[in-house]
């Protein structure tokens, strides 16, 4: 086993598709496909399902590339720690986050690849569901993750993060806020009501599987409030233009960028007595690469 077919089998679970995979480590197919067959032997398990369909990661595929993403992780780390000839860092450079859709954590992510970049990096952000969130960092497919705890799903998500062998560390916790359209009638209020949003449009990101209030992104549900109007979206940006478009809200921690998102969208406080705590996942005793790093110090500015 060596780390380039580590390398290789990571590619391809990444990228589902051998054809991208080979391109993103610099192989041809063939020589791709003969290494993780070759890994595959040495380790005596399968690691990828092939079909027509394309290539899906097996049941202990899927644990042995946690490893495999732990091993490549601390070899960066040892490169950057000790190489003498100068070419510490200037390698493959990878990171990856998984977050709720927060605007700070776009922002601390273009403050790394502003400081760390250069010509040549492989970084991924995924602004996704909750529950992938964890799955995304105990199987190391992210290095981070941030996501909020409240007191209504705190329990359960303790529990979830504790079962996958990660550690929760607090950002910040804040009273509840409604986004909302500056053209919103609502916008002239100092302080929202919750009586005062049942004639709008409650915006949420849909869980998929895990549709539940327990990893539902926002920490008021339709059962906690008269909301008649109920949208579903996948991204931010779906989400702000039906705020704009149909004089709709969301409800989170009132942490908005005006620099990605435009002038368009306001916060304003929720007559409310629930807090958010938004805070960063990671591996229990896992060292952190420079760019984990520097994204965690990133947030902490964004934020403040």
């Amino acid at each position: 086993m060596t780390l380039q077919q580590l390398k290789y089998a990571v590619a391809v679970a990444d990228t589902r598709n051998i054809t991208e995979a080979s391109r993103r480590v610099y192989v041809s197919q063939p020589s791709l496909t003969a290494a993780i067959r070759e890994l595959e032997t040495e380790m005596g398990i399968v690691i990828f399902s092939r079909s027509n369909k394309g290539v899906t990661v097996t049941n202990e595929g899927d644990e042995f590339l946690s490893y495999a993403r732990q091993v490549l992780e601390q070899a960066n780390l040892l490169e950057d720690r000790f190489k003498k000839d100068g070419s510490a860092g200037s390698g493959n450079k990878i990171f990856s986050v998984s977050c709720q859709h927060y605007s700070f954590a776009v922002n601390a992510f273009v403050d790394v690849i502003r400081e760390f970049g250069g010509n040549e990096y492989n970084f991924t952000l995924r602004e996704t569901q909750t529950h992938e969130i964890i799955e995304d960092v105990s199987h190391l497919k992210s290095e981070i993750g941030v996501l909020y705890l409240s007191g209504r799903n705190q329990n359960v998500i303790s529990k979830l993060i504790k079962k996958n062998n990660l550690q929760f560390e607090e950002l910040f916790t804040a009273p509840l806020h409604v986004f909302i359209s500056k053209k919103n009638p609502l916008a002239e209020k100092e302080e929202i009501q919750l009586k005062d949003l049942e004639p709008y449009p409650y915006l949420t990101y849909e869980q998929g599987d895990f549709n539940s209030f327990y990893f539902a992104e926002e920490p008021l549900t339709e059962v906690d409030f008269d909301c008649p109007k109920n949208i579903q979206v996948r991204d931010r940006a779906t989400l702000f233009n039906l705020l704009i478009g149909l004089d709709g809200y969301t409800i989170c921690s009132g942490i908005i960028s005006h620099e990605l998102n435009g002038p368009e969208i306001i916060a304003r406080p929720l007559a409310c007595d629930e807090h958010m705590m938004v805070g960063i996942l990671t591996r229990r005793g896992m060292i952190l690469s420079r760019y984990a790093a520097s994204y965690i110090e990133a947030l902490k500015r964004h934020v403040r």
